[in-house]
């Protein structure tokens, strides 16, 4: 028997192909979905071809994948959703002098935002994707947990889902390791078995950020200055910075000097040498909050609670307190260059608990 109808996330690449072989081979009837949410008409013309868009080379192979398996692909465009929710959201963060995190987002409401209301207009039970993190399902909630694969872990990715995506989806490559589905998919053939793991924004690919941003937000000069108020020198506009930054700044000297803040009203980037306190943060305050199930933080919070303040870092110990607007996180060990707008994502264990955003 059918265990139900899934909608998978086919994006070209050889997880979200394993996934949808693997679904088949448990009996779920599979069909793919292609998202087209950055097209040739958004990318740039010019001789230097910073972004290149790529939507056609990966839904050629996200067909190639579906004729092997014997099933049918939808294309969805999502162009005009993508630039409202995510793109606008990322320029106006970075404009604003915080650090945005758009996979995040991505992920919130195109894969399950948008694509999911396909799923349910498909008649689909489920939707699923080559992400390396599981779900787990009972009758009561779905609980999200972090990979097996402690290298390829994407769990920070999708800590804003709640119960209304999480009950939906399914995530196949989960239990594995990277060299795992590749070895699955060259045991049945698939075209992308080799194929390299995509790199960079999401949907639009490969770029250097700050050729990204150079080219959509207006540059204006200003001036970098240390913690004291001394000034060292000047940039071209605060928005191409990230906190924690050492690269870019041209200003010399024997001790390198990092990014500790962006000031957005005078268009100001402040420095400190490295080991400096003010690189350093050992209490945050965290809005926005989103719970992976209901009172989840809530339940949690006498446990051993750790957290990650960007993708990849390790889980850092930490507690917290209920306050009016958010969360207000001490962490066990001073945070290095934490970065306003990013997302903070709360796990015990290898279970995920929640997200904020860090203010």
């Amino acid at each position: 028997m059918k265990k139900g109808k899934v909608l998978v996330g086919m994006s070209g690449g050889v997880d979200s192909s394993v996934a949808a072989l693997l679904l088949q081979k448990q009996g779920y009837e599979v069909i793919g979905g292609f998202m087209k949410n950055w097209s040739d008409q958004d990318c740039d013309k010019d001789e230097d071809e910073i972004s290149k868009c790529t939507w056609r080379t990966e839904r050629r192979d996200a067909m190639r994948v579906c004729a092997i398996l014997g099933i049918e692909l939808h294309t969805f465009d999502f162009e005009e959703q993508y630039r409202q929710e995510v793109y606008g959201y990322m320029l106006s963060e970075y404009e604003a002098g915080r650090t945005p995190n758009p996979d995040v987002l991505c992920n919130k409401y195109m894969k399950f935002g948008h694509f999911l209301k396909k799923a349910k207009e498909l008649g689909c039970d489920f939707v699923a994707t080559g992400h390396y993190a599981r779900v787990k399902h009972n009758k009561h909630m779905s609980r999200l947990f972090a990979g097996k694969d402690k290298e390829k872990d994407q769990s920070y990715f999708l800590a804003r889902l709640n119960q209304d995506e999480l009950k939906y989806c399914l995530f196949p490559v989960g239990d594995l390791k990277k060299a795992k589905v590749r070895t699955i998919a060259r045991k049945f053939d698939l075209p992308v078995a080799d194929k390299k793991d995509s790199q960079g924004i999401c949907f639009v690919g490969q770029v250097a950020l700050t050729d990204f941003l150079g080219k959509r937000l207006k540059s204006q000069v200003g001036k970098i200055v240390d913690i004291s108020g001394k000034v060292l020198g000047e940039h071209l506009g605060h928005q191409f910075f990230t906190i924690g930054q050492r690269h870019g700044l041209n200003l010399g000297g024997k001790d390198p000097y990092f990014v500790v803040e962006r000031r957005a009203g005078t268009n100001e980037v402040v420095v400190a040498h490295d080991g400096d306190l003010s690189l350093f943060r050992s209490e945050i305050e965290v809005t926005d909050i989103i719970e992976t199930w209901p009172k989840s933080l809530h339940i949690m919070r006498g446990l051993k609670m750790k957290a990650r303040i960007r993708y990849r870092q390790p889980l850092q110990g930490c507690r917290f307190e209920i306050v009016e607007n958010g969360l207000k996180v001490r962490f066990k060990e001073p945070q290095r260059a934490v970065a306003p707008g990013q997302f903070i994502v709360f796990y015990n264990k290898n279970k995920v608990l929640g997200s904020g955003v860090i203010e």
